[in-house]
């Protein structure tokens, strides 16, 4: 194995910590899932938003049912409980507090996520096959504007935890820099 790396050390313990990939990978994920809101709420739900109720049901139950994947819940969950680790790693630190702040804004996302958009989109796919909906205004009616203004409340908490986190780096990188690090390299 070749690949760096890079440890610090704890300034007050002198222990080596993993605080700074953690710190890294909830940052990386919190950006794919900031991304994921953020395309939603300026391209995929605009687009939508020009079809016909029938093809906008059908498209959504599509998405949803897709969406549920590994990859998706790998970033989703992985967002939560790698800020979350990293908060608890970085306690007391400047750059703690910005993790704190991301944690708390993205915990915001996920109750939104769990209490609005997951019943929303569980209510459109209980309505059935598009093609047979006796009334498929008042299907799209129920679900678009609710679901829309909530993910636009996702997308902004998401990208307000994401811009937390990178100054949470920032801070971390300047307190490694005057701690000093340990490169570990494979051989």
């Amino acid at each position: 194995m070749t690949k760096d790396m890079t440890l610090t050390r704890n300034s007050t313990t002198g222990r080596r910590t993993t605080a700074g990939p953690v710190l890294g990978a909830a940052t990386l994920a919190m950006g794919l899932i900031a991304g994921v809101f953020y395309i939603f709420a300026c391209a995929v739900m605009p687009a939508l938003h020009r079809s016909g109720d029938r093809v906008f049901i059908e498209a959504m139950q599509n998405i949803n049912d897709v969406i549920q994947n590994p990859v998706f819940f790998l970033g989703f969950m992985g967002a939560l409980l790698l800020t979350a680790v990293s908060a608890w790693q970085l306690r007391g630190t400047a750059g703690g507090r910005w993790v704190w702040a991301a944690l708390a804004a993205y915990l915001l996302v996920f109750l939104i996520t769990v209490a609005f958009n997951i019943p929303l989109n569980n209510d459109l796919a209980d309505a059935g096959n598009p093609a047979k909906i006796a009334d498929p205004a008042a299907v799209r009616d129920h679900f678009e504007n609710t679901w829309v203004a909530w993910n636009v409340a996702r997308a902004v908490l998401s990208t307000v935890a994401l811009g937390c986190l990178g100054r949470a780096l920032v801070l971390y990188g300047r307190d490694s820099a005057a701690a000093g690090t340990v490169s570990l390299s494979g051989a």
